[in-house]
């Protein structure tokens, strides 16, 4: 074709080469203002090289690579022996290996170590969302293991290892592991006390051999895995590993991998269990009281996952709209579009100042701070998940047809954004887990109203917004059908909370007067006018370095 007819214009330089930590102002203000000031300046360069390694061109097209060519299943090697391994692309393990390396499976042994780690699995993450599964896993089964001194003190060195090491073998062969987790069942899902898995003891304490299905099993190439199962005495945990310390393969059938709507990089499986060997965690019959803190740690993860996906998708949003020219100007200049951005970074920024608030209560490590998770974990799990996917759709429509396209990254964000809300318990099961909270934990409910109270009386939106929360609280008829809407409420409040002490004024300000105000269509682009939303967009607009 003749070069006349083919003049590119007016098209939109990538995102690439920049430092997707220093670029993320709200992201780094929450650093600062959580980390002790002796512990600040060695975290914020870990973090600034982890941003720089995510926005390199390399680190970009290892995500795309992982994404195109998913993980294959090999059930048997070629003599007919049974290996049930999972084949990843190189890609995924050079993602999965810088991102053990820079600690993102070590929160647990050092102050500020939460803080840290979330803020560096919102930064690593925005490259590729799929390998943020076997990281979050790993990480979260030490509280669990902590459970058994004896485990914990095996594991546990290996779990916060910065070495990752590819392959199956006796884990004492290894200088660190990978973890995941089976709860699900097809006839239970979510319910996994109807679980059918049994566990047989054996002459040795502690020992069992389990028999069953598992519907879902999270990261199945990894280490070991956190098991539930029907012990004699209940439904128990156990501590699963795929290699016995004498060098044989653990009973670990893998009967195939599921084919999702997103998430394509990483492994989701059903795997059977036919006498395969595991150690009890905890007591029998209280398996899910042990495996419990995994599950809180996992589903901060989640929160913390959306939020990356949403700053990412802001990013791409307002780059976009920074070079591209439509009807005589820039569209970041044009006062609809501006209108679109500043609604979607106010919604991006007040995922990222809760999912930090949150990692720093892990670290105070108080009974008030773990009154105040016991609320704030499921209520921020159940909202900032639920926005993610028409803030990332409306992110997308912000490119036009270019973000429609594969090239563009966008659809690959789109298809990752429900994931969060299913995983670890969906909706109705963070809803329904506040409630039982509000029933069974009056401290609870202590801690989150002195946590959102810190900011009474200095906006009267959220004053407003308080109060018709309290009388939600006040009144229990049909509360399991008002769920949704009470928990909804509750993450408004507490999101409003930390963005009026903590937010630039003008953040603050538009959040309340759409989230909590009322003055806010059913979409995105429909704040007040008078808002000072120039300077709203101008904060999330990454800078390429």
């Amino acid at each position: 074709m003749a070069a006349t007819t083919h003049t590119v214009s007016n098209q939109v330089p990538p995102l690439v080469g920049y430092d997707v930590f220093a670029a993320d102002r709200a992201l780094t203000e929450a650093v600062e203002r959580h980390l002790a000031p002796e512990r600040l300046a060695g975290v914020r360069e870990e973090l600034h090289d982890l941003g720089r390694a995510a926005g390199s061109a390399q680190v970009q097209e290892w995500g795309t690579q992982a994404n195109e060519n998913p993980p294959k299943l090999r059930t048997h090697d070629r003599y007919g022996h049974r290996i049930d391994e999972v084949e990843f692309h190189p890609s995924w393990h050079r993602l999965l290996g810088h991102a053990v390396g820079a600690g993102l499976t070590d929160a647990w042994g050092r102050p500020g170590g939460h803080v840290r780690r979330t803020a560096g699995f919102l930064v690593w993450t925005q490259a590729e969302g799929g390998h943020g599964c076997p990281l979050s896993m790993t990480h979260a089964a030490v509280p669990a293991l902590r459970t058994d001194p004896v485990l914990a003190a095996e594991w546990e060195p290996r779990l916060t290892s910065s070495v990752y090491e590819r392959g199956l073998r006796p884990a004492a062969q290894k200088a660190g592991v990978l973890f995941g987790m089976g709860m699900t069942e097809k006839q239970g899902g979510t319910d996994v006390r109807s679980n059918t898995t049994r566990a047989e003891p054996l002459s040795a304490d502690g020992e069992y051999l389990l028999t069953g299905h598992k519907w879902f099993c999270s990261a199945p190439m990894s280490d070991g895995f956190l098991v539930l199962a029907q012990a004699p005495g209940g439904l128990t945990c156990f501590l699963l590993p795929r290699v016995l310390p004498d060098g044989t393969r653990n009973v670990f059938a893998i009967q195939r991998l599921k084919d999702k709507l997103g998430n394509r990089s990483n492994a989701s499986g059903e795997v059977e269990f036919d006498g395969t060997w595991a150690r009890r965690v905890g007591e029998e019959g209280r398996g899910v009281r042990t495996i419990i803190e995994m599950v809180a740690a996992t589903r901060l993860d989640c929160v913390t996952g959306s939020a990356a996906l949403m700053r990412q998708a802001v990013a791409q949003a307002v780059h976009h709209c920074t070079y591209r020219s439509a009807f005589g100007g820039v569209l970041i200049e044009k006062p609809l579009m501006r209108n679109v951005l500043a609604d979607l970074a106010l919604e991006s920024e007040a995922a990222t100042v809760l999912a930090l608030r949150l990692a720093a209560a892990y670290d105070a490590g108080t009974e008030a701070e773990a009154a105040f998770l016991r609320i704030a974990v499921p209520a921020a799990k159940y909202w900032v998940t639920k926005r993610c996917t028409p803030m990332v759709g409306e992110a997308l429509e912000c490119l036009g047809g270019n973000g429609y396209v594969e090239e563009s990254g966008m659809p690959r964000l789109l298809r990752e954004a429900p994931l969060n809300s299913i995983w670890e318990g969906s909706g109705n099961v963070q809803a329904l887990d506040v409630l039982r909270a509000l029933q069974r934990e009056p401290q609870a409910l202590n801690a989150f109203l002195q946590e959102v109270g810190r900011a009474r009386g200095a906006d009267h939106r959220l004053d407003g917004a308080i109060k018709g929360m309290l009388t939600e609280l006040a009144d229990l008829n049909g509360i399991e059908a008002r769920a949704r809407r009470l928990v909804e409420r509750m993450a408004l409040v507490l999101q409003g909370s930390l963005l009026v002490r903590w937010a630039p004024p003008e953040v603050a300000d538009a959040f309340c007067a759409s989230r909590l105000g009322g003055d806010w269509g059913a979409a995105f682009g429909t704040l007040p006018h008078s808002l000072d939303l120039a300077s709203i967009v101008e904060r999330a607009r990454p800078i390429a370095h």
